[in-house]
């Protein structure tokens, strides 16, 4: 059977393929450290998952409208109103599948044949494939040469901060000249702010309070970071009323709705107690400075990112992502993500994510230090 074009042109996600060799290695009965997961190793806050089961007890198991719960929509705009700065009304919610399906819906949603989407490299792995599915075309630069990569066929600027794999933050300088850009040239700009919640040292800023910005940008978010939900598949996007209605007409004829009962737990995550958030922030500040000091003894110079919890190390003294990464797998069984999956200029580069206990990677940093020492 012959495949379409567009689908046949996607590769296989490299960060989920890592996952499906952890799990082989652990089957076979290999000591793994698996630095390559994208997902908080916590367990999601006992509060939330209490507000499911309530929701499921009293029978919320059924279709919900598509654009989601009215009452989480309603949260998500007034925090999104007191947290973030953002103009908006539940009108301009609309409550995925998770976040990576509320970028695959508004690419798909925005984007027609030949249409150009700037990419800034390091970006995370999914945005080529959505950019790729819809027809349009990735244009990869990096951050100080946005203006030169934009030409009369661009029609996106996606930014991501707190970045993945990176974990830099941008600042409101960096996001005023993305802003000045998208005015002048009139581009909308996707801002994935997944990682908000996730930051150290800095302070989150929305790209869309910016003077010009409220109806040329889209916000995305969700629950799956923050809050330790990723298999709860809750995310949501905030966008003018035209992008918002367009995406849910297309969730009407994929996914119908996001799941019943998980809405009600992200009520009780965005609208609760938040201390879980900064108990898990503290833990990751705490990862995250053991891992940057390890790899720069080793020899492998890494900055503190500023947000998320990933470290993008240069092993380019030892080879390059992929063999460093493959020379990791086969000697050590440590597990990270080549960082020529997030961009033609990342091929130096590995991805360590430090989603993972103390002891994981004091462990994993010995079988580094082994390796590559």
């Amino acid at each position: 059977m012959k495949l379409s074009g567009r689908i046949s042109g996607v590769s296989e996600s490299a960060t989920i393929r890592l996952i499906d060799i952890s799990n082989r290695l652990k089957s076979e009965g290999k000591n793994v450290v698996n630095f390559s997961f994208g997902e908080p190793d916590f367990d999601t806050p006992s509060h939330i998952v209490d507000a499911a089961k309530r929701a499921m007890d009293a029978g919320f198991t059924h279709y919900l409208p598509s654009g989601g719960l009215p009452e989480l929509k309603e949260a998500v705009a007034r925090k999104l109103k007191q947290e973030n700065n953002l103009n908006l009304v539940p009108d301009n919610v609309v409550i995925t599948p998770g976040a990576k399906y509320a970028i695959y819906a508004v690419i798909n949603s925005i984007i027609d044949d030949g249409d150009e989407v700037i990419l800034i490299d390091p970006s995370w792995v999914t945005y080529p494939a959505c950019v790729n599915l819809a027809g349009g075309k990735v244009v990869w630069t990096r951050f100080d040469r946005i203006g030169d990569a934009i030409t009369q066929k661009t029609k996106l600027i996606l930014i991501n901060s707190p970045n993945n794999p990176a974990g830099y933050v941008l600042d409101r300088k960096e996001l005023k000249m993305i802003a000045d850009l998208a005015i002048d040239h009139d581009i909308t700009v996707v801002s994935d702010e997944i990682y908000e919640k996730l930051i150290y040292e800095k302070k989150h800023l929305s790209i869309g309070s910016f003077d010009g910005m409220d109806e040329r940008t889209i916000t995305i978010n969700g629950f799956s970071k923050t809050y330790a939900m990723t298999g709860w598949r809750v995310g949501y996007l905030a966008a003018p009323e035209e992008v918002a209605s367009a995406v849910k007409r297309l969730q009407q004829h994929s996914t119908t709705c996001a799941t019943s009962f998980a809405q009600y737990g992200a009520i009780e995550a965005i609208s609760g107690d938040q201390s879980c958030v900064e108990q898990m922030v503290n833990r990751f500040r705490e990862r995250r400075d053991l891992i940057v000091e390890g790899l720069n003894e080793i020899g492998i110079p890494c900055q503190r990112p500023a947000g998320a919890f990933y470290v993008f190390a240069d092993v380019g003294a030892f080879g390059g992502g992929e063999r460093v990464a493959e020379d990791l797998l086969n000697k050590a069984h440590v597990i990270v993500t080549p960082g020529g999956a997030f961009g033609p200029e990342s091929d130096s580069f590995i991805r360590i994510s430090y989603a993972t206990s103390i002891d994981q990677i004091r462990l994993g940093l010995e079988g580094m230090k082994t390796c590559l020492g």
